[in-house]
Formats: structure tokens, sequence, C-alpha cells
């Protein structure tokens, strides 16, 4: 065996069970590569908004507030949220709170759209690794079983070669891992940020009917 360490020598010593692992690292990097896009395009900046709609609505101009997250663009998450709250304020606590989640909640959706596939991925990589590793020692003491001389090289290439897949799996693994974690904890704050906005607002479109209420 060579000592000069080459990627495709070692792929090929791994077997054949480092093609489901090239599968799935290649997935791996396509999801993460695909998230961290979708995710870094949409605007998920919650203050900027949320201050200018609490002035508007604590100022009486509702109608104008509304008008300003209309005008804000598509890739404006929490505009959308804020809108579908604002939209039902008249019909009530209840109703604008649902609506106002529900428009949330299918949002948050499409963030985490394809984060199960990071997980299932963490999961399978290094099972599938463990496997090959269990196939390929299994070849080594075969080996070993039928030499008639057995020494010290024999012994440790089988189990060189065995532990390749392992290693791959567990490398897959790491990455979609601390992937998914970075991805959940950016829409957690998201989500977080958004719920106390909503919250705020509420509240304040509560206090202003009850005062223009009490005057009347």
């Amino acid at each position: 065996m060579s000592n000069e360490w080459s990627l495709i020598e070692t792929f090929k010593l791994g077997g054949v069970f480092m093609w489901p692992l090239l599968a799935f690292s290649i997935a791996t990097l396509a999801l993460i590569i695909e998230r961290l896009f979708y995710i870094a395009w949409h605007d998920l900046g919650v203050s900027r908004l949320r201050d200018r709609t609490l002035e508007l609505v604590s100022n009486g101009s509702k109608g104008e507030a509304i008008a300003m997250l209309t005008a804000e663009p598509r890739k404006s998450t929490s505009a959308s949220i804020l809108l579908a709250l604002l939209s039902n304020a008249k019909l009530g606590e209840a109703r604008m709170e649902k609506s106002a989640e529900a428009e949330a909640q299918e949002r948050i959706r499409r963030l985490e759209n394809g984060f199960n596939y990071l997980t299932a991925l963490a999961s399978l990589s290094p099972l599938t690794g463990f496997l090959g590793t269990v196939s390929g020692m299994i070849g080594a003491f075969k080996s070993i079983a039928s030499a008639t001389e057995v020494n010290a090289q024999l012994v440790a290439n089988g189990i060189y070669e065995a532990l390749i897949t392992t290693v791959f799996g567990l490398c897959i693994a790491i990455v979609a891992l601390i992937a998914y974690n970075l991805f959940m904890q950016r829409v957690d704050t998201f989500a977080a940020d958004i719920t106390k906005a909503v919250s705020d607002i509420t509240s304040t479109l509560l206090d202003r009917d009850g005062k223009e209420e009490s005057r009347a």
C-alpha cells in the first residue's frame, strides 16, 4: 500500500458502501447550499417593521401601517405576518391573532423545508459507514483466516480499510448536524422575535381601541 494519501484511492479502499456515502455527501451539500441561499435571500429582520408598525398604530394610523406593510417586498417574511394581523384586526383579538399565527406557521414551515432531510442524513450516514466497517472487518478476518501466515501488516491493513467508511459517515453526519443547528437557531430566533412583535402590536391595538371606545 502506498504511503501517499489519495482521495480516489481511499474511496476505492472503502468498498461498495462508499457509493451511498458519496450520494449522502452530495445530498447534504446540496441541501445546505439551497437552504443557505433561501434563508439568506429572505429578510428575517423584525425590529424595523415592528417599531414602525407600533408607531403608526399608536398614532391611530392603522391604514397607513397596512399600506406600509403591503409595499414591503415579498422577501420580507415579517411583513406578511404583521399584515395578516392588522388586516384582521376588525374581526376581534382571537381572529387576528389566529390569522397571524397561521401565516407565521406557513412562513416558518417554508424556512424549515428540508431540515428533516438533514437530520435523516445525519442519522443514516454514520450507520451506513458503520455497516461498511462491519462488512470490511468480516472480509479482513476472512483473509486472516485463510492466510497461511498472519502478520501485523495484514491485520492492520484490513482494519484500516474497514474503518474508512465509518470516518466518511461521521464526517457527513457532523457537517449535516452543524448546518441543521445553525439553520434552526436562525429560524427559532425569527420565530421568537415575530411572536413578541405580534404580541406587542396586538396589545397596542387593543389599548387604542379601548381608549377610542371610552371616549365615545
